[in-house]
């Protein structure tokens, strides 16, 4: 049964007349008869009576009549639904992004993909590095912004966009606000307030054992949000990334001796194709003035 069939059959009961319902399917009216007969003969019975200028639709035609429409409505609706994925007017888009990542730097970003791109609905999706490979690689999520202290594994392809430092997060009046910079060394015997999520933190307390810093881990916690309001209540100090929205509160300066950076990348599975939603943000990402994005934390942020 072709969908031709079914449209030609539809014509008829509208204009109930074969050669009106030929001219308004841009057929002949031999190529609509036959097509209408195969239909007949497909059904297994008369779909229409033809009485001299006349055609009535039989009761098997006028029983198959709303089930032939709804296939066409449905067809139709699929092929709307196409174009307007196509042509990014409906599409849906998923971006793991690495929960240690502040939205400062991206903001910007966002902003103009909206307006240039009104009919593409993105959805940001939380997690660590290691969940959120594995739901790129499961097509759970499009693409993926994050970073990584060891390299990306070969079954990704990785664009890095940004270097940010670590900086040191410490309450207002602590005794580490006469540095500009703050040496590894400096820190030692500090209460340490942990950020689980911080895909750095085995690099950076090697660093510590490797000078012979020893730090007393107090607290730890999954929430940012929660760690920096434990350092400016003065339970302590935390590492944060250079371009994380910091609290009112805290004092931050650059780590030196040495200095601990990141790259965060852009990150997609090799040789997958990509959607033109997902084309046109990962063309997005890589085009955007990242070099003029937000400002790093202030370092002297001073208490609300």
């Amino acid at each position: 049964m072709d969908i031709h069939h079914i449209r030609y059959f539809l014509a008829v009961c509208d204009t109930r007349n074969f050669t009106r319902a030929a001219e308004k399917c841009n057929v002949t009216q031999p190529a609509l008869s036959r097509a209408i007969q195969q239909l007949e003969d497909e059904v297994g019975g008369l779909l229409f009576r033809r009485e001299r200028n006349l055609t009535h639709i039989t009761d098997l035609g006028a029983l198959l009549r709303p089930r032939f429409q709804q296939i066409l409505d449905e067809l139709s609706g699929v092929h709307q639904e196409a174009s307007r994925f196509l042509c990014l007017k409906d599409a849906h888009l998923k971006v793991g992004i690495m929960c240690t990542i502040g939205p400062r730097r991206f903001t910007g970003l966002l902003t103009d993909f909206n307006m240039r791109h009104k009919g593409i609905q993105l959805q940001l999706v939380e997690g660590v590095p290691s969940r959120l490979s594995q739901l790129l690689e499961a097509g759970e999520v499009d693409v993926a912004i994050m970073s990584s202290s060891e390299k990306f594994p070969e079954r990704f392809d990785v664009t890095p966009l940004f270097r940010e430092r670590f900086m040191l997060a410490f309450p207002t009046g602590h005794r580490l606000t006469q540095h500009e910079t703050v040496p590894i060394s400096a820190i030692d015997g500090e209460i340490y307030l942990r950020r689980v999520n911080c895909e750095y933190w085995d690099h950076l307390s090697h660093l510590c054992v490797e000078r012979g810093v020893k730090l007393r881990i107090s607290y730890s916690s999954e929430r940012e949000d929660w760690i920096q309001n434990m350092v400016a209540g003065g339970l302590g100090i935390c590492f944060l990334p250079e371009y994380t929205a910091v609290i009112p509160g805290l004092q931050v300066r650059p780590v030196t001796e040495p200095e601990v950076t990141r790259d965060v990348c852009l990150v997609t599975v090799a040789g997958r194709r990509f959607s033109p939603a997902v084309s046109t943000f990962v063309g997005a990402v890589k085009s955007y003035g990242w070099a003029e994005g937000a400002s790093p934390v202030s370092m002297r942020r001073s208490a609300a």
